[in-house]
């Protein structure tokens, strides 16, 4: 009997979840929060394969983008996941030169299965995934492009549907076809046929038959990722592609770029308990409520409130006489709307975009590998900033050409450069730092060091720090 072939996931981390604004943001979407769990999107999607398949199966290979690439890192180093490679996208591409460019970082096996995952999916039941995956293999090994067919629980339009064709064998069918999201007719007769699955974007296939079906229908795309890889170069535990390269790669799906064109499709029907979590009222579906329907998440007050999801990070908040409202309260922005409008949600991402309002894209706290920063206050010569430094990280030498600092320190310990100067800094004690002074903070503690930074001056932007040394190798990066 032949060695079973080596599963490699494929973590792709390149979304925005624009429909979960204010909360998933470009530079900190849902894949990286906890929106159900203690855990985070994409810290369940690398541990989805279980111990059962593990002899099986690789470490993945994840797929982000340079922004978010320290905190990728960390999070799956925080659930015990040391991945096989994190790519760096110098830019969006979508899915299939991402897949591509995983399929030759495995091109040495010959027998090498990619299993390909969004990062920011929910899934119920993983055994039931995992079942499925384990049924799909064999027909991958006969060179089948394998997708997972949803099992339906309502006739949604937010979703695209596979149509199911001839039976293989068990659970697995011929694709007939892919359709597009459909209008809320054509959702329901998909529904009442029975033989319509959601299309939730998950595969399992040999990289060598994928490439060969890029190939065939995208000639362009492999051989571009291809360079880009060659010219591509390690930067610290991450793999950075080429960026010239990389922009000439053509932007394009796979569900366009192969599998609606392929002949080689095959489903296998599963039902996991899956959700693509892209929108306020699917996370409120998925979410815990009480009897009356309402997930509440924070300081909330409720009166004559039915099927609501009110969250809030910040202060208190009452809602009286809500049915099927969202109210939704970060640091920043408040977001209020009903469930049968939040698929909207992302046109108020675009409006905020086009007025060139930071809240579209950035939150409050901005995430950096050492820890986060949170500005509190400003004004037209002073910024007020709360920091966090987790133990053992420390912040880049740098130095401020417009404007000084006073760090008062809340909790923890601090080791300060402070020009010619090393210090020790506890719990009420403060430094200042003149502008054009080289300086660093590090945290030598075993808990979170945070303190309270207020910057002076003519200038206090973020983009007003000259680094002189950076543990991250960061050069261009805007903020501490």
């Amino acid at each position: 009997m032949g060695q079973a072939p080596t599963i490699y996931p494929v973590i792709l981390s390149g979304g925005s979840g624009s429909r979960l604004w204010p909360l998933s943001r470009e530079q900190f979407p849902k894949q990286l929060q906890a929106l159900t769990g203690r855990q985070t999107l994409i810290q369940d999607t690398a541990l989805r394969l279980g111990p059962d398949t593990r002899p099986s199966a690789s470490a993945p290979i994840v797929v982000c983008n340079d922004a978010h690439r320290f905190i990728v890192a960390e999070q799956l180093r925080a659930v015990g996941v040391e991945p096989k490679a994190i790519i760096i996208e110098p830019q969006g591409r979508n899915t299939a030169p991402a897949i591509a460019v995983a399929a030759q970082v495995v091109a040495d096996d010959p027998d090498a299965l990619l299993l390909v995952m969004p990062s920011d999916h929910i899934i119920r039941k993983p055994e039931a995934f995992r079942v499925a995956v384990r049924s799909a293999v064999p027909l991958a090994e006969e060179g089948r492009l394998v997708t997972f067919g949803i099992a339906p629980s309502e006739p949604s339009t937010a979703y695209g549907y596979i149509k199911r064709g001839e039976p293989l064998h068990g659970d697995a069918f011929d694709v007939a076809a892919f359709v597009e999201k459909p209008s809320s007719d054509k959702a329901r007769e998909f529904i009442e046929s029975g033989n319509h699955s959601w299309n939730g974007g998950i595969f399992l296939f040999q990289a060598k038959v994928f490439l060969e079906e890029l190939n065939r229908f995208e000639p362009d795309i492999a051989p571009a990722c291809r360079a880009a890889l060659d010219k591509g170069s390690n930067d610290l535990f991450f793999f950075r592609l080429d960026a010239e390269a990389f922009a000439k790669v053509s932007s394009q799906s796979i569900d366009y770029g192969v599998m609606e064109r392929t002949d080689k499709a095959a489903v296998v029907l599963v039902d996991m308990g899956w959700s693509d979590v892209g929108s306020w009222s699917a996370l409120h579906d998925e979410s815990e409520q009480d009897a009356d329907g309402n997930t509440h998440i924070g300081d909330i007050v409720s009166i004559d409130s039915r099927n609501t999801y009110v969250r809030s990070e910040r202060q208190t908040t009452a809602v009286v006489g809500l049915d099927g409202a969202i109210v939704i309260i970060t640091d920043d922005a408040v977001l209020v709307t009903d469930r049968a409008h939040d698929q909207k949600v992302k046109d108020v991402v675009t409006q905020l975009k086009e007025a060139g309002n930071e809240a579209a894209t950035a939150h409050a706290k901005t995430y950096r590998p050492w820890g986060w920063f949170q500005t509190v206050g400003q004004g037209e010569r002073f910024k007020v900033k709360r920091i966090c430094v987790q133990p053992g990280s420390k912040l880049s030498l740098q130095k401020h050409r417009h404007r000084s600092e006073h760090w008062v320190v809340v909790q923890g310990t601090a080791m300060v450069i402070n020009g010619e100067e090393t210090i020790m800094l506890g719990e009420n004690e403060s430094t200042f730092i003149p502008a054009g002074t080289l300086h660093r903070l590090e945290n030598p503690g075993k808990v979170d060091l945070e303190m309270v930074e207020v910057q002076s001056g003519e200038y206090v932007g973020e983009d007003d720090i000259v680094r002189v040394d950076d543990d991250y190798g960061r050069e261009s990066e805007r903020g501490e």
